[in-house]
């Protein structure tokens, strides 16, 4: 049973930055390899179907311990396991959304591998530009690990004080404290933990590296108009320049046409992904908001938590903000194209008029900016990013009144 291998058009394999390395091994999320058997891929729905009954365990297990701490009026003990609830809530709905597309998103990784990602043999500098804009969003991986690991070292200090703690705010409807229940039941805890981690930070780093080299691919297509141009222009064939000219901007339009086309799969894929993780987020970061400041030294870990993914957010929203400001000026690159000095130099008159109805042509195909959507809802962008974090502390500072109400009660 072999994860799909990204591939370069040419068969070599690419290589991953270590979020998506550590990504391609989670067995809910990342595809199967084409060349994988029949009985690696039963072996791969089995291990499917049985962590998502892990989840609905889970589920179970974490809302009655939020309805317990309900009932009890106990806001700051609610509040300790609302941000894991939620994760594991939005960990089900994206993880069934993509066991329904598996096969659809492993077609897809192929064609943004083999035909959009920048190769860095070829492309050095583009490469390096558009990788530039990943950093950030590997520091968010590495605050996601921390918190992680945070979590999983709790079993150690559990065996130490020789006390019986689930990594998760949890009740069951069973009395879990026999050893023979305890310890399948932590190591689905420590499961579920892996799983999740490697959810929230590599799916995010799959979806910025796939907007950033579709963005580094249309910057490309400008330069490389932009050269031949100059070329047609230096060499200057006056019979032929108007021609010369329309066949490098049908040429270009192929290109462009293409990387539209992969852009409307790109929202496709995505669009129902990014609307689940968006819904949840305004909720998330109260919660992680409140419990780092009501307690800081005792909840460093919600306070990690809710630096990496406020961080992840407006990484994400200015990287979608990037691709829009990209094709919203492709229009632009079109007019750009000296056709007034070909016209000029030109003897051809009906290559010009053929010309300027195919630069007006090119203008009108690229007259919207594209941006990746949660279901037409909202634009992945900054701007959303901001109102979501403005959300967050609206809910933020009704939380603390409530909070303050209780105690002087």
């Amino acid at each position: 049973m072999v994860r799909y291998v990204p591939r370069f058009a040419d068969g070599q394999k690419v290589k991953l930055a270590w979020p998506l390395a550590v990504f391609r091994l989670n067995h809910i999320f990342w595809p199967l390899d084409p060349s994988t058997g029949k009985w690696g891929r039963y072996l791969d729905k089995v291990l499917a179907v049985a962590m998502s009954l892990v989840f609905m365990q889970h589920n179970d297990a974490e809302l009655r311990y939020l309805r317990f701490e309900a009932s009890n009026r106990n806001l700051d003990a609610f509040l300790t396991g609302m941000p894991t609830y939620l994760i594991l809530v939005e960990a089900q709905f994206r993880s069934l959304h993509i066991l329904l597309h598996f096969e659809k998103l492993q077609k897809f990784l192929e064609i943004f591998y083999a035909n959009i990602y920048i190769d860095p043999r070829k492309e050095p500098e583009m490469f390096r530009k558009v990788d530039g804009k990943m950093i950030i969003n590997r520091l968010v991986s590495s605050m996601y690990l921390a918190v992680i690991s945070l979590y999983l070292i709790a079993p150690v200090f559990s065996i130490i004080n020789q006390s019986k703690d689930f990594l998760y705010s949890m009740i069951f409807p069973f009395d879990s404290d026999p050893l023979y229940l305890f310890v399948p039941l932590l190591l689905t805890n420590v499961w579920v933990g892996i799983v999740i981690d490697t959810m929230m930070f590599g799916e995010t780093n799959l979806l910025c590296e796939l907007i950033v080299h579709l963005n580094g691919s249309y910057l490309l297509l400008k330069r490389d108009l932009q050269l031949a141009i100059e070329k047609i222009l230096v060499s200057r064939d006056r019979p032929h320049m108007a021609k010369q000219l329309k066949v490098l901007i049908i040429k270009t339009l192929r290109k462009n046409v293409a990387l539209n086309q992969f852009g409307q799969q790109l929202e496709a894929q995505y669009t129902v992904r990014g609307f689940i993780m968006f819904a949840f987020a305004a909720g998330l970061l109260c919660a992680l908001s409140f419990k780092a400041y009501t307690n800081p030294m005792a909840n460093y870990i919600y306070a990690i938590w809710f630096g990496a993914k406020t961080v992840e957010l407006l990484s994400l929203g200015q990287i979608g903000s990037d691709l829009a400001f990209t094709t919203d000026s492709l229009s632009t690159m079109y007019y750009l194209t000296h056709w007034e000095q070909i016209l000029q130099y030109s003897t051809n008159p009906s290559e010009n008029l053929r010309l300027l109805k195919l630069i007006n042509l090119a203008i009108e195909m690229n007259s919207k900016p594209f941006y990746v959507t949660g279901l037409k809802y909202f634009r992945v962008s900054l701007q959303a990013g901001l109102k979501i974090l403005q959300a967050s502390f609206s809910y933020f500072t009704f939380l603390t009144s409530m909070q303050r109400r209780q105690m002087s009660n």
